[in-house]
């Protein structure tokens, strides 16, 4: 007797290899058999005519660590076919908590600021009563529809043992040693490993470094040391923004796996186009130099360009052009009066258009407007800031600055989606194919008004297999499975096989793909997020159960806290 049968589908395994059409029947939230016209009766029978039945995807870096409490979904990845996700990643996680209060009141303006969660959601949306690592996965754990990994974050660590001081000076040795004990206990607990950042793209609320970001190279290499003592366990690292170019990035990547006994260190974000791929595997020699000395650093890219929503409002992204962040983190109505200023304009425009990595931020006339509020700036939503400076004959920052200014800086705009080239698509295939880089880092539940990257499963099945062929369906899918969870050694996951856990998801692919991303106001407090559900992902099952069916939501909540030296080896 099953619990499951799936019947007469194309079995792809994730392996990479041939298809097959058979049947499954699932048992106790395992597959008990795999074969053509399996007999034997069940409680509950899909029919899979015409369709691939694969390994659920596993998206490996997200930060749904506060979305769980609201949402145990973890929407919208699920409809993209998503059944197990890593967070805590950025060196953001919630926990450990202090009994202070003021902790978790900086860690919710810290993510607001950094990752882009509202700050009411945040407040409403999250309980913030645990102190330990072991007692956020244990309120965690019961929510879950999908499967969920979560490492312990620096920038936690550091708050809880230094409080203010995080943000100021480096540790001491005591302190060190207290954020050693609370790792430990974090990863004794499960936590599925250690996560920092040195990227000077993440400031807190108040526009200073975050926490890790404060830490000395001996203190992060401390705390990787921890891991070997814990199976099961990695590393994420943000060393520098775009990548490790630097001489300092590569060599800290390197020595923090060989701290860690060798386990890999994922660092990101690295997206790929036909015009950049030369500079992305100039990157990839991070990995190289790192194998050479005996570690293990793997990349993570995004499988398409992020096409990020700004507002003068956060000033997130903005606040990286050098000189910005002083303006970018003025109280609101200060902010407005220099943005008002013809000489102050003039200066923040020589700073944007100087020599430095964000310089393409600056080029103000590619801009779309995207969302705007006011009255005054009707009939600017999707217009190009360049098309509207023309015909206002005002030049195009200006033209910019003074939309943002009528809408109280609440103005969305950014760089347009461009459809990816199937050059584009190709270079990609080859990064993905090197070794060297694994597809990743979709920071789904994070940035929630400016990235939309979630869907990345339904974009790679649409583009370069359906419509450019770059690379067949099975390669598709291995590199959206087995590959992630060879990399995170969880157990018996990745995988169509006898024995496994039932995650699994069957696709249409004829018709998949991501439906249009737009704004759904749906989260604590009123505030809104981008969203997209998906077409030709139909049905959607973790550990046997169904928490999607004829391609929407059920109320069922099977998944479970994905934890080191259990669920990873």
């Amino acid at each position: 007797m099953y619990e499951t049968l799936i019947r007469g589908g194309w079995v792809v395994d994730g392996t990479g290899g041939q298809r097959c059409r058979a049947d499954m029947g699932i048992r106790n939230g395992r597959i008990a058999a795999i074969g053509p016209d399996l007999g034997g009766q069940a409680e509950r029978i899909i029919d899979a005519e015409g369709r691939a039945v694969c390994p659920g995807f596993i998206d490996i870096h997200t930060h749904f660590d506060a979305q769980v409490f609201w949402d145990g979904t973890l929407s919208p990845s699920p409809l993209h076919g998503v059944t197990s996700v890593i967070a805590g990643n950025c060196g953001f996680s919630i926990a450990p908590l202090s009994d202070d209060p003021t902790d978790g009141e900086y860690l919710m303006r810290m993510l607001s600021r950094v990752e882009g969660m509202p700050i009411e959601s945040l407040r409403e949306g999250v309980p913030w009563n645990w102190r330990t690592t072991a007692e956020y996965l244990d309120a965690v754990d019961p929510l879950l529809a999908v499967n969920a990994g979560f490492k312990v974050g620096h920038s936690a660590l550091r708050r809880v043992v230094m409080g203010e001081a995080a943000t100021e000076r480096e540790a001491t040795s005591d302190e060190v040693a207290g954020m050693i004990s609370l790792l430990r206990d974090g990863l004794y607990a499960g936590a599925i490993g250690f996560s920092s950042t040195w990227s000077t793209t993440h400031n807190d609320a108040e526009g200073r470094p975050v926490p890790s970001r404060h830490a000395s190279r001996n203190e992060v290499l401390a705390l990787c040391a921890q891991l070997v003592d814990y199976p099961g366990t990695s590393l994420e690292m943000l060393a520098a923004a775009g990548g490790p170019l630097d001489d300092e990035s590569r060599d800290l990547l390197c020595d923090m796996s060989l701290a860690a006994g060798g386990r890999q260190v994922n660092w990101n974000v690295m997206q790929v186009t036909a015009g950049n791929v030369d500079e992305c595997f100039r990157k990839l020699d991070a990995s190289t130099y790192a194998a050479q000395r005996g570690a293990r650093v793997v990349a993570l890219t995004v499988p398409m360009v992020i096409a990020a929503r700004l507002s003068m409002a956060s000033g997130f992204v903005l606040d990286a052009i050098p000189g910005w962040a002083e303006v970018m983190f003025l109280p609101h109505a200060d902010k407005k009066r220099v943005l008002a200023d013809p000489v102050q304009r003039r200066r923040l425009d020589d700073l944007a258009q100087s020599d430095h990595p964000f310089r393409r931020l600056a080029n103000w006339g590619a801009m779309t407007v995207f969302d705007t509020v006011s009255p005054a700036n009707e009939g600017f939503d999707g217009r190009t800031v360049a098309d509207i400076a023309a015909e206002r004959g005002c030049g195009e920052f200006d033209t910019l600055l003074d939309i943002c200014l009528a809408d109280d800086l609440l103005t969305s705009f950014g760089r347009a989606d461009v459809p990816a080239t199937a050059a584009d698509w190709q270079a990609r295939v080859d990064i993905w194919r090197d070794g060297r880089a694994v597809i990743g880092a979709s920071d789904a539940g994070a940035h929630l008004d400016l990235l939309a990257t979630f869907n990345y499963p339904t974009k790679v099945l649409a583009e370069p297999v359906r419509q450019h062929g770059l690379l067949s369906f099975e390669e598709a899918v291995h590199r959206m499975t087995a590959v992630q969870a060879d990399l995170y050694g969880l157990v018996d996951r990745g995988r169509l096989v006898e024995g496994a856990h039932a995650d699994v998801v069957l696709i249409d692919e004829a018709t998949v793909e991501s439906d249009p991303v737009s704004m759904r106001p749906d989260l604590p407090g009123g505030a809104a997020r981008l969203y997209a559900g998906a077409t030709g992902v139909d049905d959607v099952l973790v550990g046997g159960v169904p928490v999607v069916a004829n391609g929407a939501f059920t109320d069922h909540r099977p998944g479970r806290v994905l934890r080191s030296g259990t669920d990873s080896l």
